[in-house]
């Protein structure tokens, strides 16, 4: 049974930071992909920021150089620094593993999620 378990979401101001952990349990380990990915209210779903089981990673246009994703398998943690951030960053944000191929292209590609953590800017 797998199981992604989001945790680090709340309120900041425009510029503030906050980090987004991701644990997860189960078959997922260290070979699998894993991703972030975000939902704004009338929005579809949108990748954000993914992390292949070699480390290669894939960010957003809107988030280079503002956000970081980072796993560490002895903890079986998945992270997500984010500066900087934008009222446009405002969004409920997900955790996403196991697709068949790592990216942020098809997000429903994704064979296991967590329940989301809110973030908003303001």
């Amino acid at each position: 049974h797998v199981q992604l378990v989001e945790s680090g979401g709340g309120s900041v101001q425009p510029g503030g930071a906050l980090r987004l952990s991701c644990a997860y349990s189960g078959v997922i380990s260290f070979i699998s992909c894993m991703g972030w990915f975000r939902q704004a209210p009338g929005k579809e779903r949108e990748g954000v920021a993914a992390i292949s089981p070699g480390g290669s990673t894939y960010y957003a246009d809107s988030v280079k150089g503002r956000f970081t994703i980072s796993r560490d398998n002895a903890k079986n943690t998945l992270y997500l620094q984010m500066n900087s951030l934008k009222p446009e960053d405002t969004a409920m944000y997900y955790c996403a593993a196991d697709p068949p191929a790592c990216g942020l292209n098809r997000p429903y590609d994704y064979a296991y999620w967590g329940q989301g953590t809110q973030v908003t800017v303001s």
